[in-house]
């Protein structure tokens, strides 16, 4: 990553002072240039397209133990730990279970419930609904006795 910012940027400013700046050594950025990828990431490289083409031939239904056993059924030698990493790190997932899941699809519908209370919706008015009084109207308080032995104590 490093590497190809100062490649990107080696017109504007000197590989020298990037490589200063960015902690890495002068003669590592040359060697880069010369070959960018190892031989183990061109391998990788290699693999995972091997590994796309036999998950698309698939379905996209293989993970990668089937994945690994296509391959080795094409002659390329890779342990399945290998296999795993190069799936994980290109997005190829098997696909689980074939079955129609609950919720994905809907579920049940619905059900409506009849107005037992037989509540009027419709209100003609603002502020008028039924027998209830408009919530400007003075509210009505209760009141609350407390009794001890010898006193009662109104609470309101």
């Amino acid at each position: 990553m490093k590497y190809a910012f100062i490649a990107l940027h080696r017109l504007q400013f000197s590989v020298r002072t990037m490589c200063r700046v960015l902690r890495v050594q002068p003669s590592g950025f040359y060697a880069w240039l010369k070959n960018p990828l190892s031989r183990r990431a061109n391998e990788d490289k290699r693999q995972t397209d091997l590994l796309l083409k036999a998950w698309e031939e698939s379905g996209k239904v293989y993970g990668y133990r089937k994945l690994h056993d296509d391959l080795l059924d094409q002659g390329e030698m890779c342990c399945p730990n290998r296999v795993a990493r190069l799936t994980r790190l290109a997005g190829i997932k098997a696909q689980i279970g074939y079955k129609r899941r609950p919720g994905i699809y809907g579920g049940r519908p619905a059900v409506a419930i009849d107005n037992t209370l037989d509540r009027q919706f419709d209100v003609a008015a603002p502020d008028k609904a039924g027998s209830r009084t408009s919530p400007t109207s003075e509210p009505a308080r209760a009141s609350l006795t407390l009794r001890s032995s010898s006193t009662s104590i109104p609470v309101v």
